[in-house]
């Protein structure tokens, strides 16, 4: 008798190829047969009419501290994923000492976005090397697959202290960050991650510790690594501009570094409405990386990045004069002071003024491009807040607050950051030198949400603007992703490999309206989304969601890297 058979689907298989009729049997945690199926089983699931596919795998994620907290992998398990890839962009909680967790917090407060209280509140800190870490996250309830990198700034602070966030590294201390971080590949470590990027930085303003490291330190790192025969690198990118000369420059050491280590580098790349030319070379570097010996991949996105604004959260004017004594009050309160004439007129015409206040990075809420701030009524609901205002006869930021106190608070507004041309965004997905992830999910909590950017290639792309076959749109999101990642056990649904499997209904599934809710330890917010048109989502044999519903399961595992799998 099997564990689970999934009856009367259409399989797409995540390899590209046709759907076919079938039955899917599984038993300890494996695809055991695929085809007619009539013996018994555990439990049966019929998905007469669904789509059976595997289940989908997200390779840019920053759950390292959720983990701890949140045992179902949410948001990301309600759009099908089964299998993240976190530790991104350098930001690890290992390796580091429980007594030094202030280095890793400072890290990632900003730059990530995570509540200092909600993680000192929600991480019970058990290691200190990065191995340790793997092995604590291992015993771990978990309702999804994780795999992680080791990252630059946690291992600059472990290794330097308090200079890793203004200082270079001494011989002993780099020569200390290789040994580690070949530890950590051995122990299984994905990678190793790093932020070249001046969107990180601390909360007071300072550069995270990767960003100080020049770029020897990377290098001699990477190969470190390389020497094993194993690993990933991962970068936040750093940005040349236009200048031809330093982005030959930059190139350059991406592809000499992919070549000399043997490591497959990958980041990720949108494109800005501001310069929408960069992004093609970014891509094109990958052709460049391979004839030279080596291989380079880049993340691409679904949609449009946008920060989400809502009175409940974020405003962009929540640390200007006068907004920032009524956003720290109770919400009832702000709600009577937003209402009341004078204070109302006083507020819009501060918001008016040219915005001389300092730099915000990353996906901080930012003084507004009203041509570029929408309403958000809903998925595919939306309109520009200078057509609102101007059919209200007031200003986007008089529109912006009358629209709130309608609506008691319960409402979003979408501000841009990247993606803004869904051509471009399309072309991306389409290269053959990119894979289809980038949800960030674990950061910008309260800022962004993307979790869903698999539910929304599936409703977008493919429902609604037929630009890939159902067929072509899992692989992008399964096989693809999986394969660029060297998880060669899922991904497909094949015998023999992981049962991670999703059962949907190509003809509803979508992403939901998000919301908030400040479900984190110590009462942290966050956004939260959740979709519809997926039946079932089962990680290792075992159903972990009916629909949206949680069944109490946790048979996710800790994905390690080959050199681990081998040894073990």
């Amino acid at each position: 008798m099997y564990d689970l058979v999934i009856k009367n689907g259409f399989v797409v298989d995540g390899s590209g190829g046709p759907r076919y009729p079938a039955d899917v049997a599984v038993s300890g945690g494996r695809i055991v047969r695929i085809g007619r199926i009539n013996e018994r089983a555990a439990r049966t699931l019929d998905a007469d009419g669904q789509v059976v596919a595997p289940g989908f795998v997200d390779g840019h994620t920053h759950m390292d501290a959720q983990v701890f907290w949140d045992p179902l992998g949410s948001c990301s398990c309600y759009h099908g994923v089964t299998t993240v890839i976190m530790g991104n962009c350098g930001f690890t909680l290992a390796p580091c000492a429980a007594d030094d967790a202030d280095f890793v917090f400072r890290n990632l407060e900003r730059a990530e976005d995570l509540s200092r209280d909600a993680m000192k509140a929600g991480i019970d800190w058990r290691w200190e090397t990065f191995p340790e870490y793997l092995d604590v996250i291992d015993r771990l309830p978990k309702g999804i697959n994780y795999g992680g990198y080791i990252g630059h700034s946690a291992l600059r602070t472990w290794a330097m202290g308090e200079r890793a966030f203004s200082e270079q590294a001494t011989p002993d201390e780099l020569a200390r960050m290789c040994r580690q971080v070949q530890d950590a590949i051995r122990a299984g470590a994905i990678g190793f991650s790093t932020s070249r990027t001046y969107n990180h930085l601390t909360s007071d303003d300072r550069p995270v510790a990767s960003r100080v490291a020049d770029w020897d330190e990377v290098r001699a790192i990477v190969n470190a690594m390389g020497e094993l025969g194993a690993g990933i690198f991962e970068l936040a990118s750093e940005a040349p501009g236009r200048s031809p000369r330093r982005q030959a420059e930059y190139f350059g050491r991406l592809k000499q570094l992919a070549v000399e280590s043997g490591c497959p580098v990958t980041y990720g790349m949108p494109s800005i409405r501001i310069a929408p030319d960069l992004w093609p070379a970014y891509y094109d570097l990958g052709d460049e990386v391979a004839a030279a010996g080596g291989r380079l991949f880049v993340q691409a996105h679904s949609r449009s990045i946008s920060t989400m604004l809502s009175f409940k959260s974020h405003t962009p004017f929540d640390a200007w004069e006068v907004w920032k004594d009524v956003r720290t009050k109770p919400l009832d309160e702000q709600k009577a002071l937003f209402a009341d004439p004078d204070m109302k007129r006083r507020l819009v015409e501060i918001a008016t003024r040219p915005y001389e206040g300092p730099e915000v990075v990353g996906a901080e809420a930012r003084p507004p491009e009203w041509d570029w701030v929408y309403l958000f009524n809903g998925i595919g609901d939306e309109v520009l807040m200078t057509e609102v205002a101007a059919k209200r006869g007031v200003h986007p930021v008089e529109a912006m607050i009358d629209i709130a106190l309608e609506r008691d608070f319960d409402v979003f507004f979408r501000q841009p950051l990247a993606n803004e041309d869904q051509d471009a965004v399309l072309k991306m997905m389409k290269h053959p030198r990119s894979v289809v992830t980038f949800s960030d999910s674990g950061a910008h909590v309260a800022q962004i949400m993307d979790s869903s950017l698999q539910t929304h290639l599936l409703s977008h792309w493919v429902r609604e603007k037929q630009e890939f076959t159902l067929e072509e749109a899992v692989r992008l999101i399964t096989y693809d992703t999986a394969s660029a990642w060297g998880l060669h056990d899922r991904g497909l649904l094949r015998e023999g490999l992981n049962a991670d499997i999703v059962v949907f209904d190509p003809d509803t599934v979508a992403p939901n309206m998000p919301e908030l809710v400040n479900d984190l330890p110590a009462g942290a917010q966050r956004l939260k989304q959740t979709s519809r048109g997926i039946a079932w989502t089962v990680v290792n044999g075992e159903v972990l969601l009916e629909g949206e519903r949680a069944t109490g399961a946790t048979p996710g595992r800790l994905v390690r890297g080959p050199l681990a799998r081998a040894a073990g």
